[in-house]
């Protein structure tokens, strides 16, 4: 079983390190790592492609209305006492 084969069954947070470790190798590693990098993006990368567009098709789409305003409270009875008692 090659690298590419065990992708899908990668957990995604491996799956992300691996890209990036590719992407850096592919430009600062040997001859011999730069190739086997350049080998593996293209898996990798559609494979994070096709994870992130399945994601987004499960999210729960929200509202494209405007924000919801909220009423002004009332003062509590608690505050009304307070001006009586100082109108004695």
């Amino acid at each position: 079983m090659t690298l590419i084969d065990k992708l899908p069954a990668m957990a995604d947070d491996a799956l992300g390190v691996l890209g990036a470790n590719a992407e850096r190798l592919a430009q600062t590693g040997t001859a011999k790592q730069q190739k086997e990098a350049a080998a593996v993006l293209p898996a990798i990368r559609a494979e994070l492609t096709t994870r992130r567009e399945r994601k987004e098709a499960e999210a729960p789409r929200r509202a494209t209305g405007g924000r919801k305003t909220t009423k002004a409270k009332a003062p509590k009875a608690a505050d009304h006492t307070a001006d009586q008692l100082g109108d004695r």
